[in-house]
């Protein structure tokens, strides 16, 4: 057997934080998915939006097999990774940068903005909630309040402006392995902790939306039968106001 008690370590921690995210956030989780459900009936959007690696939660909803179609990433590359990551950092926490990007996605009353941000601090995710308040619609944070509360020192975060909060339950850093003969911590955590976080609240609504009777709009896997026609059917209902199908 392969000797991997580093790895081990690290799952099992992994796990045992997975399975406390419904127990902290269950009255949370209920909340947001009642929110989705409404705008879902009112035919509303959800908006999802993060810089650097939290990013990836917009694409992890967006155009997913399983997944409400109704969901729109907000996806700017100068606040991703891929083509700057140094670059990401310094843009991300640039005051009045944010706006600009944000007026492509026509966020109203009737929609939600959810906006992903582990320390929860960065300028550009606290003027996203702030916008998406301005416009009337339900924010929903998605962060470590942990880390957010230890990085605030008196500064806004996203937890404070939101309307519900979706606490993903990572340290402050993010990493959970110390690494012997040194203060390095390797293990990031809050990408899998708020996808599964993202997913349960997305699931949890379609499961309302066909209990109340309104079918709820999901993509198929590309390979079952019939996902051909019902996904060219979503995709046209909801391209005219997602500019990323």
């Amino acid at each position: 057997m392969t000797h991997t008690p580093t790895a081990q370590t690290y799952l099992s921690d992994l796990t045992a934080r997975m399975t406390r995210l419904f127990e902290i956030n269950g009255e949370a989780i209920g909340a947001a998915a009642a929110a989705i459900q409404r705008t879902a009936e009112a035919d509303g959007l959800v908006y999802v939006f993060g810089t650097g690696h939290s990013h990836t939660m917009s694409e992890e909803v967006h155009y997913r097999a399983g997944g409400l179609a109704l969901t729109v990433p907000i996806l700017a590359t100068m606040t991703m990774v891929h083509e700057g990551a140094v670059a990401s950092t310094a843009y991300e926490r640039m005051p009045g940068l944010i706006a600009n990007v944000l007026v492509r996605y026509p966020i109203s009353a009737r929609d939600i903005l959810i906006v992903v941000s582990n320390s929860g601090i960065n300028a550009a995710p606290v003027e996203a909630a702030r916008y998406g308040k301005e416009r009337g619609a339900t924010v929903i944070a998605l962060t470590s309040v942990e880390y957010s509360t230890s990085a605030a020192n008196g500064r806004p975060r996203i937890a404070d402006i939101a309307d519900i909060v979706l606490d993903n339950l990572s340290p402050a850093g993010d990493a959970v392995i110390s690494l012997p003969g040194t203060e390095l911590r390797a293990g990031p955590v809050s990408t899998s902790l708020g996808a599964a976080l993202l997913n349960a609240v997305l699931a949890e609504a379609a499961a309302r939306l066909q209990g109340a009777g309104t079918a709820a709009p999901i993509y198929r896997s590309a390979n079952l039968p019939g996902a051909n026609e019902i996904n060219q059917a979503l995709v046209t209902r909801y391209r005219p106001r997602n500019p990323h199908l």
